[in-house]
């Protein structure tokens, strides 16, 4: 193994799930330090992610450590073990491919340096590991449920219950009803057979001060969502079978998305569902509970008289904003969303859902008179003529820097290609003039491999061309942005332009003002209000270059978060 001196090395730990503790990664920490100072690396970096899974690559840390290794900051990535930086076959194997293109090697305690063989492996025993670790979790949980014991969280309602087995061991997965909850739940049941909405009745409960589930994402506060919920899944308070004595397991399937790491539920068919009778659980006699959802029924009925069936959208699916500024708008006041309170005003969700005990604001605003003060905004500030010349100059130094950059690799890799040609070179003539050896056929298959690796390298970094800006640029600009809602509208670009748009902005705080414009102060957040901060007269350079590039533009990364007042 070769353990080169001064090479500069880079620590990464991990911890998978907030029920471990951070000692963990100090453990790791000070493992992997030792293992630097007995091979004379040089520790320059480390980094760390707490109670994050290394099923996916989407961690804070674990992406730091990647930039830091593309831009040449390290030589060395050590760790613990393999798992440790990827519990998935196919990323483990895609950072051995793309460390080695940039040059860093990859060791751990465990396994010292890895290779394809290792990584392959490791790979493949995580994969199962994780795959059987499921499997025996599901039995497990399936074997509570029928002896009726809880194999989830606990649920509005209920609270642990305790008790010594004859072994002299703690129960586990026991539950009883909590009295204080339940007479909320029960209120809950009464008020809405009676005819109160989910909202109205959350209002009231928050009114009252009444505590709020404080499970999974609570708030703290209760939402019309949190009582009436979603009757497929049932999930909400009004869906919860439990409450009379039925405990539903299996009804969901989660599944996290390998693009962006996050969990989706789907609804299982009901064939596979998990049903056991606890009549100790009960909370609501089964006539209140007919009755509520019987009104439940009432409501769809109202909402959909004709039962006309419409395609909803896939959860896996992204959807798109209806409007140009959808679920951007926030309040001031309580940080709540700004909706649509009818087909043209928007008002604060969290003073019409949640009542006056959280937000007071009730301004509304015209959808459209929102979107033209932003549009307006932007035209104002784009269209400082002095600027663009100077923009577009600095856009193509930037681009140019950049693409300088990208060639390093393949100018070392050239650089490499030759001195391989030479050495094999001097063999063949060494070769000729009589001095082949045993030793020379290993030697020579091993620069051939070598050669044929560099060239690979060569032909993946083709040389980028220079940026070439067309000269009508400054004109065709202008001509945009003095139309620049028609140019959003247009239908062969709207999608796209209002998704760029979308991008760059952070939210739009709404101040509630009697005194300006639509009873609103407008405050735009975001990496767009540094855009905009480009026409100020203060402004001397666009900040974009100050550590971005041309991905800067389309991505809109690169600009610091500002705010900027409408």
């Amino acid at each position: 193994m070769n353990t080169t001196p001064g090479l500069r090395a880079a620590i990464y730990a991990r911890y998978s799930t907030d029920k471990q503790k951070d000692t963990s990664v100090e453990d790791q920490i000070r493992l992997c330090r030792r293992m630097c100072e007995q091979n004379r690396w040089r520790v320059t970096e480390v980094f760390t992610d707490h109670a994050l899974s290394g099923k996916n690559t989407l961690r804070p840390g674990y992406q730091s450590l990647i930039q830091a290794a593309e831009s040449g900051q390290i030589d060395i990535i050590v760790a613990e073990s393999q798992n440790r930086l990827s519990r998935d076959m196919a990323d483990s194997a895609t950072l051995l491919k793309r460390m080695s293109y940039f040059g860093v090697r990859l060791h751990t305690a465990a396994e010292n340096e890895l290779d394809d063989m290792k990584v392959g492996v490791s790979g493949l025993v995580s994969t199962m590991f994780l795959r059987d670790l499921a499997q025996k979790t599901r039995r497990g949980l399936e074997g509570r449920i029928a002896r009726g014991k809880s194999a989830g969280g606990i649920a509005y309602g209920y609270r642990v219950k305790r008790e010594i087995l004859p072994d002299g061991t703690v129960s586990t997965g026991d539950r009883e009803i909590e009295p204080d909850e339940a007479a909320v739940i029960t209120r809950i049941f009464r008020d809405y057979a009676d005819g109160l909405s989910a909202r109205s009745i959350a209002a009231a409960l928050n009114d009252e001060a009444v505590p709020a589930p404080q499970s999974g994402k609570g708030t703290g506060v209760w939402n019309p969502s949190t009582v009436s919920g979603n009757i497929k899944r049932g999930t909400g308070i009004l869906n919860n079978e439990l409450y009379i004595g039925r405990l539903v397991w299996n009804r969901l399937t989660y599944d996290t998305n390998p693009d962006n790491g996050k969990r989706l539920s789907r609804l299982n068919p009901p064939e596979d569902w998990k049903i056991e009778e606890v009549p100790q659980l009960r909370i609501i006699d089964d006539q209140l509970w007919h009755a509520v959802k019987t009104r439940q029924g009432e409501v769809r009925q109202a909402m959909n008289p004709a039962g006309v069936l419409t395609e909803r959208p896939r959860l896996e699916r992204a959807r798109r904003p209806t409007y140009l500024l959808s679920g951007l708008l926030r309040c001031a006041c309580c940080g709540a969303s700004y909706t649509l309170i009818n087909k043209t005003r928007y008002g604060c969700a969290g003073a019409r859902n949640k009542g006056a005990a959280v937000c007071t604001n009730r301004a509304t605003i015209g959808r459209a008179e929102v979107e033209e003060r932003v549009l307006s905004g932007l035209k104002q500030r784009l269209l400082a003529p002095d600027l663009l010349a100077q923009f577009a100059e600095e856009y193509r130094k930037a681009f140019n820097d950049a693409a300088a950059g990208a060639c390093q690799d393949r100018q070392k890799a050239e650089h490499s290609l030759k001195k391989v040609e030479s050495r094999i070179s001097n063999i063949l003539t060494a070769i000729e003039d009589g001095m082949y050896t045993a030793s020379m056929k290993d030697k020579m298959s091993e620069l051939e491999g070598e050669k044929a690796r560099l060239e690979a390298v060569i032909a993946d970094n083709p040389e980028p061309p220079a940026l070439r800006l067309h000269p009508s640029l400054s004109a065709r600009y202008r001509e945009l942005i003095e139309d620049l809602a028609g140019a959003l509208n247009a239908p062969e670009v709207k999608r796209e332009a209002t998704a760029s748009l979308r991008a760059l902005i952070s939210e739009v705080r709404m101040v509630p003002d009697s005194a300006a414009p639509g009873g609103h102060q407008l405050e735009l957040v975001g990496e767009l209000a540094g855009l905009m901060a480009l026409g100020g007269p203060e402004s001397k350079k666009p900040p974009l270059f100050a550590r971005a590039w041309s991905e800067t533009m389309v991505a809109g990364a690169g600009f610091e978060p500002a705010t900027f007042r409408l």
